[in-house]
C-alpha cells in the first residue's frame, strides 16, 4: 500500500505497513548513533521514521507530466509572462539525506494554451519529494514544463538552504543557494530574460 497524501484525515496519515527489514535498519542506525532503540522513547521510532520517509519521497509515485495534461485554450488573448512566485518546498539531498528547504519561482511565456497555476506547484513538489540535488531539481521542473506545456519560454529559479551544510560538515547557517534554468525565449533573448528576472525579483 503506497502513501496517499489525499487520504489524510484529521492531520493523521494512514499507517502503511513497515517491512521488518526497514524497521530493523533504522534500529541499527539508532544503535550505531549511540542510543538504545528499545528504550521507551524510541520503541516506535523505527516505524515512524519509515513512514515519514515514505511521505518525504512520495514524488517517486507521482508523474509530474500528469499535472500538465489539462490545458486551457481560452485565455482572452493573454500572451504575456505567467509567473508563480515564492512556492515553498522541502526536499532531501541525495548525498546526506538532509533537508533542502526553500522557495521556487516558476515562469513561462504561453504558446497556444495555459495551465492552472496550482499545477506548476504540483510539478515542483513531484520532483522535490525525491532524493535530489538542487541543480537537477531546477532543470527537471523547467524541462518538464517545456516538454509538456510547449510554451515559448520557461524560467525556473530556486533558492534554498541545505541541511548538509548547516547541520554538519562546514556548519555554516543562513547560506542560500540559488539556481536557475532558462529555456526558449528566456534563454535566447536577453530582453525577455531580463524581464522575467525583474518580475521574479520584484
Amino acid at each position: 500500500m503506497e502513501y496517499d497524501p489525499d487520504a489524510e484525515t484529521a492531520g493523521e496519515s494512514i499507517k502503511i505497513p513497515v517491512p521488518a527489514d526497514v524497521a530493523e535498519a533504522i534500529r541499527t542506525l539508532i544503535r550505531w548513533s549511540g542510543d538504545d532503540p528499545e528504550r521507551e522513547g524510541l520503541v516506535e521510532t523505527p516505524e515512524r521514521v519509515a513512514r515519514a520517509w515514505k511521505e518525504y519521497c512520495r514524488g517517486y509515485d507521482d508523474d509530474p507530466a500528469y499535472h500538465l495534461s489539462r490545458i486551457f485554450h481560452e485565455v482572452g488573448g493573454y500572451d504575456d509572462i505567467v509567473l508563480l512566485k515564492d512556492i515553498p518546498f522541502q526536499s532531501h539531498c541525495e548525498h546526506h539525506m538532509a533537508p533542502i528547504v526553500g522557495v521556487a519561482h516558476i515562469a513561462y511565456l504561453p504558446g497556444q494554451y495555459v495551465v492552472g497555476i496550482s499545477k506548476l506547484a504540483r510539478v515542483l513538489h513531484a520532483f522535490a519529494h525525491r532524493l535530489q540535488v538542487q541543480e537537477r531539481l531546477t532543470s527537471e521542473v523547467a524541462n518538464c514544463i517545456w516538454e509538456h506545456l510547449r510554451p515559448q519560454g520557461v524560467a525556473v529559479v530556486v533558492e534554498a538552504t541545505h541541511g548538509c551544510m548547516t547541520g554538519r560538515g562546514v556548519r555554516t547557517p543562513n547560506v542560500v543557494m540559488k539556481t536557475s534554468r532558462m529555456l526558449g525565449v528566456f534563454r535566447d533573448d536577453e530582453k525577455s530574460r531580463e524581464e522575467v528576472l525583474k518580475l521574479i525579483a520584484s
